[in-house]
């Protein structure tokens, strides 16, 4: 196998092209949280799914960053903390 720019970018060791993969535990919580605060809109229990949403998808985009399988996801991890940290500073 080369060792292109692509190849780093959009391979994983296996010479598989990985843009999009199974979703792990933390995106899974995630969209749960996500989802469950929609018919819970305020209250203690709101702000544990808020919490909880913040932190999952935290270690999935942190996780992503520094042992993502290629280039291309480890710039997604870097661009999903950027936006959850910009949108917790607009709020």
């Amino acid at each position: 196998m080369d060792n292109t720019l692509f190849d780093k970018t959009f391979r994983d060791d296996e010479g598989n092209i990985v843009i999009a993969q199974k979703p792990n535990l933390p995106i899974l919580l995630w969209l749960g949280a996500t989802l469950l605060k929609f018919i819970v809109p305020e209250g203690n229990f709101y702000l544990i799914l808020d919490t909880l949403a913040f932190g999952s998808i935290f270690t999935w985009a942190w996780l992503e960053l520094f042992q993502g399988v290629n280039y291309f996801r480890r710039f997604l991890g870097l661009v999903v903390l950027l936006v959850i940290f910009a949108s917790k500073l607009q709020a």
